[in-house]
């Protein structure tokens, strides 16, 4: 049957992560229920209000779902508010999170709406040209801890991280048609699967 990746669909961009994964042929679904997440190889948290996603997450107990699923060795994937979602720490925020990924973020760090912008960014993993990367009130990593490997930053700024089957990003793959970060994603999921049938 291949990968099967799911989108948690609560709000954000469900539709382009979907439209960018079935560019690579890969079967996925929008999921908002544990057992949805549960039965996924691999999970992205979209973009989107991260306060909103967090709520709704909390409320139909998908965090629990979401921690399961990476403990049994599933990647998950954060883009931008995702990436928000999965961090230990906050920066002066006590909103909801699943504290997965050992770093501290910063919300909003690049600005308003208005200073949304796009950048060509290097992606240590990902041969070729550089990523086209969109920033759209863009959080970034403040500190990294031990087990956190960087890869890529912009203007001195953590913005791509892994930690082990853990993906984050502060930009938007899904909104270029550049699917390198997708395909990047689907080889943790393939690998893990491998790993642990």
């Amino acid at each position: 049957m291949g990968l099967h990746i799911g989108v948690l669909a609560l709000q954000g961009d469900v539709r382009e992560h979907l439209r960018a994964l079935a560019r690579l042929d890969c079967r996925a679904s929008a999921v908002k229920r544990p057992a949805e997440v549960a039965a996924c190889d691999g999970l992205i948290i979209p973009g989107g209000e991260s306060t909103a996603i967090g709520k709704l997450a909390e409320r139909f107990g998908l965090g629990e779902a979401i921690t399961d699923l990476h403990r049994r060795g599933r990647p998950v994937y954060g883009t931008c508010a995702g990436m928000i979602l999965l961090a230990r720490e906050i920066r002066d925020s006590d909103q909801w999170r699943l504290g997965l990924l050992r770093a501290r973020v910063a919300r909003n760090a690049f600005g308003r709406q208005v200073d949304s912008f796009e950048a060509d960014l290097p992606v240590e993993g990902i041969p070729g040209p550089p990523v086209r990367a969109v920033f759209i009130r863009a959080p970034y990593v403040e500190q990294a801890e031990e087990g956190v490997d960087v890869l890529a930053t912009w203007q001195d700024r953590i913005v791509m991280v892994r930690q082990g089957t853990l993906l984050a990003s502060a930009f938007h793959p899904e909104l270029t048609s550049d699917d390198r970060v997708h395909q990047y994603f689907l080889d943790l999921c393939r690998a893990a699967a491998e790993r642990t049938p």
